[in-house]
């Protein structure tokens, strides 16, 4: 998914040549992924969870079967692309909160901090992996060969997800209603601040910051003249930053002092990204921006599991399709920056974010009581 990100933002590139159309690839699979999250959320608690993701992936692989048909025979526009990106948005708000909440199916509570730092850093580890093959396979295969082997990876990812026990359903048919569990998930928000607030805490900087990996492949192309091997390089060395801030908590541990991990993540993650957006040389650029995905993935990693470990199960489904968002956000983004960086440069959108970002998380600190106290509301969910 990672390498097919990067061919689907070249080839909108290359057909468009504008850094508006990123933004609107990005933008049509966030918007129907956040229109549809709140019934993925309520299924995700209702049915199996494991054959939820199971036919999700396979709407995947059909629709990218079709988009690579169209290339061979090359009639590939620009709304194909739009379409295929399309069913992702709608397929995703079922897939993701199944994938969130299955991972506690496994482990249980106590089990949950090391393994979603684990499951991140599988996840970061494929922003390494996909990103830099891919760019180095569009320069070799061209791009319907590369297209061509992340399809097969998709199939593959498709048959390992038969390996994964299956969960046990919790929804009784007779009193199932999708109204009424969408309604008994906004009120257990309603009566749990601190997790709307968590909620809000790792979405808000998600939304103004990370959108800057869709304009990796401008910086690559047109700031520092790399070309598709810069543009692997960098979204390599992104991710690589991931999983090492991952593989950070999984090996460390969670501090009993989440919140202060997390202010200090967060702003450095900021800051270093602000030290990128205005990097004059491409070999500088690199440290910077594997640096800031370092304290990004920490951050977002602290503010996930603090959540899961706040809520109970009978409606982590509906609340995971919420922190969902995380994912859905950062492409939401991508329509504001990716026009930012239209009228004004890459740099200064990514820079101008970065800066926004910043301030945020600082008013969100200053002006929330309920936030501060998250340490303490924490120690009390695990207790419990």
């Amino acid at each position: 998914m990672a390498g097919q990100g990067l061919v689907r933002s070249w080839l909108a590139f290359q057909i468009t040549n504008s850094e508006l159309a990123l933004g609107l690839i990005g933008a049509t699979v966030a918007v129907p992924m956040l229109l549809v999250a709140p019934l993925g959320g309520v299924i995700a608690d209702r049915f199996e969870r494991r054959n939820l993701i199971l036919g999700g992936q396979g709407l995947i692989v059909a629709s990218e079967v079709t988009v690579l048909l169209l290339l061979v025979a090359d009639l590939l526009e620009f709304w194909h692309l739009l379409a295929a990106a399309t069913v992702m948005g709608c397929v995703f708000p079922f897939i993701m909160p199944a994938r969130q909440a299955i991972v506690v199916d496994i482990v249980g509570k106590r089990g949950l901090p090391n393994a979603m730092a684990l499951n991140m850093g599988g996840m970061n580890a494929t922003r390494v992996v996909g990103p830099a093959m891919a760019g180095f396979l569009i320069g070799v295969l061209g791009i319907a060969g590369t297209y061509t082997i992340g399809l097969v990876l998709y199939v593959i990812g498709l048959l390992c997800m038969l390996r994964v026990r299956r969960s046990t359903p919790t929804w009784n048919p007779e009193t199932f209603s999708i109204g009424g569990s969408m309604l008994d998930g906004l009120r257990y928000l309603r009566g749990q601040r601190q997790v709307a607030m968590l909620l809000v805490f790792g979405l808000v900087p998600m939304f103004l910051a990370m959108p800057f990996q869709t304009l990796l492949v401008v910086f690559a192309t047109d700031v520092w003249h790399e070309g598709s091997s810069g543009l692997g390089t960098l979204s390599a060395l992104a991710g690589m930053g991931g999983v090492l801030g991952s593989v950070i908590l999984a090996w460390r541990g969670f501090s009993h002092r989440r919140l202060r991990q997390m202010m200090s993540s967060v702003l450095a993650f900021c800051g270093f990204l602000l030290l990128f957006s205005v990097s004059p040389y491409f070999l500088l650029a690199l440290p910077l921006v594997f640096i800031a995905n370092v304290f990004g993935s920490i951050f977002s990693t602290l503010n996930n599991t603090a959540i899961q470990q706040m809520i109970p199960d009978d409606v982590r489904g509906r609340i995971s399709s919420i922190l969902m968002m995380s994912f859905a956000l950062p492409l939401l983004g991508t329509l504001p920056i990716s026009a930012l960086a239209e009228l004004y440069g890459a740099r200064l959108a990514v820079g101008a974010s970065s800066i926004l970002a910043l301030v945020v998380a600082l008013v969100l600190y200053a002006t929330s009581p309920v936030l501060r106290g998250m340490d303490a509301d924490l120690r009390r969910a695990m207790e419990e």
